[in-house]
């Protein structure tokens, strides 16, 4: 019986799975590999098959203890090239990791070359990888093939011309070793990576959930770092030659089923250009305002303050805090066929259907505030403002609500109410702010907890602050750690928020050029609930952890003395 009629037998597929794969099946193609790639099963539903076939143990390697002494005496050529990882040693039997069975080859070359008797146990190809990742590095077979590549290693730093630094770039081995760096980053589910080139030294770190986390590579990569800097330059369409002033660009790929964005930004440090790259994932864009953490009140309040017919919005946060997200998110719960959608931003980021969006390029003209002033001519019902950095963007978008327009945009600041003494200090003039500004949204993002590892704990109360109202025995929740998350105990991210309704006596604030902390008193007492206070009850509610919300908030002064 093949592999598939067993799978359908234990009902792990059906029949009509079985011929999809039949058909979709490419030559020389395992069926099971077929099934996996369309998504119809996992690979530890066939492991498991292959368990209880072959009677060979299946593992998780996450759960094992790997002996690194081991793993050092292995032929990196053979763990890289079969895929198999040397697990333990017991009396002259080395225990051997493998997601097939069947490379005979492979445990025949192990057994010569270790001079030991080999037993094969089964793991998922994932866990192999990350198990190869961590001890090995990203892109260690590729590093390992470009050093085998060259007997002569270059010591001093000399200029290359632009068809050297081409024909580097171009080679085989240093587009694989990008392409692994990248592939790495998406599928740890990375915001940002950042190629940092210190004088011995070439650190990876990749941003996950709002966190670096330094990843794993070969030392011998720092040789390599001048090759992967060049063909970072040659995808994002950047001068190579030029190695004194900072660069920006970007570039698309398609990766895992996914349409990716990257946006580059490379400076020139003391040891060589340092990258980040931003991986934008359209996917990510496409969130309810629900899936963004908004809860109770303050999402009854932006549902409402998003379909009122004028006015401005604004989100305020720090770099980071997934501003442009939300306001994505306001932008497709109110598009529709009979409402004309305008956005100028900087840069675009995600490419929303049904939207027209604009680019601002400064260095001919095109600004946000003469971006805005084209707009008022093709008859928008609601426009979007990348961010207002400035008293004539200010008084653009100001004028636009006034004129009948709905209007979304950004600032940079630390609350609610700093909004509109942000908005003063620019030098627009009271009653403009006063008259416009319907509402002002502030937001962090905070790490949620795994759903796949969460545990209920009681705390002790001397760890939970003092603001934070404790009932004795409450429990709380965090996450044990686990293979999903990467044994950070936190998978994903959402939002804390605190929503500033400008009613009549705010308006009346403004308009006497009050200070933040009397508008923020006169908020509280209308039911103002600060982003640390949003935070905390979704901290009772088991969606993220006290020590989250303590990272990216601070204590409120008067909330304190309450």
């Amino acid at each position: 019986m093949s592999l598939g009629e067993v799978l359908l037998k234990r009902g792990i597929i059906t029949a009509a799975q079985l011929e999809q794969a039949t058909a979709a099946r490419k030559p020389s193609e395992r069926i099971e590999h077929c099934l996996v790639r369309l998504g119809l099963i996992k690979e530890r539903d066939y492991l498991q098959v292959y368990s209880e076939e072959l009677a060979i143990p299946l593992i998780d390697l996450s759960d094992v203890a790997i002996d690194t002494e081991l793993l050092k005496q292995t032929p990196s050529k053979v763990v890289h090239r079969d895929r198999v990882i040397p697990i333990d040693r017991h009396d002259g039997t080395i225990r051997v990791a493998t997601s097939n069975p069947f490379n005979l080859y492979a445990f025949d070359e192990l057994r010569m070359l270790m001079g030991a008797k080999i037993e094969t146990v089964l793991a998922t190809s994932e866990e192999i990888s990350r198990v190869i990742k961590e001890h090995f590095g990203v892109g260690g077979h590729t590093v390992e093939a470009m050093i085998g590549q060259s007997a002569v290693e270059v010591v001093s730093e000399v200029d290359a011309d632009n068809a050297d630094l081409i024909e580097q770039a171009q080679e085989a081995t240093v587009v694989k070793l990008v392409n692994e760096i990248l592939l790495e980053a998406i599928r740890d589910r990375a915001s940002d990576i950042h190629i940092e080139p210190y004088e011995d030294d070439l650190k990876i770190r990749y941003r996950v959930d709002g966190v670096l986390h330094t990843t794993n590579v070969p030392p011998e990569i720092r040789r390599f770092h001048a090759a992967i800097v060049s063909r970072i330059k040659i995808l994002s369409n950047l001068n190579i030659a030029e190695k004194r002033l900072p660069q920006d660009g970007g570039f698309k790929i398609k990766a895992e089923n996914r349409d990716i964005d990257l946006r580059i930004s490379i400076i020139p440090t003391a040891f060589g250009g340092a990258v980040v790259m931003r991986i934008l994932d359209k996917q990510s864009a496409m969130l309810a305002l629900r899936e963004l953490g908004l809860i109770d009140e303050a999402h009854e309040g932006v549902e409402h303050l998003i379909k009122q017919p004028y006015g401005i919005v604004l989100v305020t946060g720090p770099t980071g805090s997934g501003k442009t997200t939300t306001l994505y998110a306001a932008l497709n719960s109110i598009k529709n066929d009979t409402i004309k959608i305008l956005t100028i931003e900087d840069p675009i980021e995600y490419y929303l259907d049904g939207i027209q969006q604009v680019q601002i390029k400064p260095h001919i003209g095109l600004t946000f505030a003469s971006g805005l002033r084209s707009f008022l001519r093709h008859d928008p019902d609601v426009i979007l403002v990348g961010e207002i950095r400035d008293l004539e963007t200010a008084e653009v978008a100001i004028n636009a609500s006034l004129t009948g327009h709905l209007v979304f945009s950004t600032l940079h600041t630390n609350d609610a109410v700093t909004a509109t003494t942000r908005l003063l200090d620019m030098g627009v003039e009271p009653f403009l702010v006063s008259s416009a500004i319907s509402g002002v949204l502030a937001q962090r993002l905070v790490r949620r907890i795994c759903t796949s590892c969460r545990e209920e704990y009681t705390p002790e109360p001397v760890d939970i602050p003092s603001d934070f109202k404790l009932e004795p025995g409450q429990k709380l929740y965090r996450g044990a750690g686990c293979r999903e998350c990467r044994h950070t105990g936190y998978r994903g991210r959402l939002g804390i928020f605190e929503l500033l309704p400008v009613g009549d006596e705010i308006r009346e604030m403004i308009l006497q050029r009050k200070s933040a902390t009397d508008i923020q008193n006169a908020a509280r007492a209308n039911g103002l609930k600060l982003m640390r206070e949003d935070g905390w009850t979704k901290v009772v509610k088991g969606t993220t952890t006290v020590e989250e919300i303590v990272r990216v908030t601070k204590v409120d002064a008067v909330a304190l003395s309450r």
